[in-house]
Parts: structure tokens; C-alpha cells; sequence
């Protein structure tokens, strides 16, 4: 491996780094404020009642899960109808560390079932100029990764 293979790996690394922060920061943020719509139903409603208010997609999927046909189905609509809307799209691994930034209870007690993190919406209404420094880093990332052709980014999230 070459110097510049080194340095590119090492940037790449530190990039994917900074922008898992970013969304970690950007989640809790939206969710304080309301500005976050959690599951793939709830995700679609939205999407079909005020597209022009989403800014970001993340579509959160775990190895174990990828075999899920159902899931995967609603993954290729949900990517389709948000790139016909120009909205950013991430998919993310990491449910744990997901479920942790969202206060979800590690264990349901059979009274409640747990919320549907596979989809997740970031809005920013019209009416509001919600600017962000993790959202501008965010979509700074999809705007890099699609112009390497790579037009679902991919970030894992660490558990801590």
C-alpha cells in the first residue's frame, strides 16, 4: 500500500467518523424539537402528505435483518419516491446505538411494543429556516457520496 493509499484510508475512516457524530447529533437534536418522524408507516404517511418538508431519510437496518424481503421492499419505495423528491437519503446500521440515542427502554416490559426504527425522517417546515451544523454535514455527505455514484450512503453506528 502505497503513502497516498494510507492517507486516502485515513481520511475515509475520519470522515465516516465525523459524519456518524453528525448523525447522532443531528437525531437527538430533531427529536427534541419535533422534527423527527420514527417508523416505516408513519415515514410513508408523512412522505405522501408533505414531501418538501423532509431533509433527510435514514433507512436503519441491522446484518441479522437484511434477509427480510418485506423490509427490503419497503426500502426500495421508500429510496425511489426520495430520490424523485430530492431528499437525502443514509442507510444506517447500529439498531442498538439508534435505539440508545432515542431513548427507547432496552428491554419492553410485553405492555409495549417497541417503535419502528427502520425508517427515520428528519423535517424542517416551511415556515422555519432550521439550519444545523450536523444536518449541513449530513447532507454535505450525500451530496459527495452521490457524486462517486454511490447514491445511498452507508454509516454505521458504534455502540458506546
Amino acid at each position: 500500500m502505497t503513502l497516498e493509499e494510507l492517507v486516502a484510508c485515513d481520511n475515509a475512516a475520519q470522515k465516516m467518523q465525523t459524519v456518524s457524530a453528525a448523525v447522532e447529533e443531528l437525531l437527538v437534536a430533531a427529536q427534541r424539537q419535533d422534527r423527527l418522524t420514527v417508523g416505516v408507516y408513519e415515514s410513508a404517511k408523512l412522505m405522501n402528505v408533505d414531501p418538501d418538508s423532509v431533509v433527510l431519510c435514514l433507512l436503519a437496518i441491522d446484518e441479522e435483518e437484511e434477509d427480510d424481503i418485506a423490509l427490503q421492499i419497503h426500502f426500495t419505495l421508500i429510496q425511489s419516491f426520495c430520490c424523485d423528491n430530492d431528499i437525502n437519503i443514509v442507510r444506517v446500521s447500529g439498531m442498538q446505538r439508534l435505539a440508545q440515542l432515542l431513548g427507547e427502554p432496552a428491554e419492553t416490559q410485553g405492555t409495549t411494543e417497541p417503535r419502528d426504527l427502520h425508517c427515520l425522517l428528519v423535517t424542517n417546515p416551511h415556515t422555519d429556516a432550521w439550519k444545523s451544523h450536523s444536518l449541513v454535514e449530513v447532507a454535505s455527505y450525500c451530496e459527495e457520496s452521490r457524486g462517486n455514484n454511490q447514491w445511498v450512503p452507508y454509516i454505521s453506528l458504534q455502540e458506546r
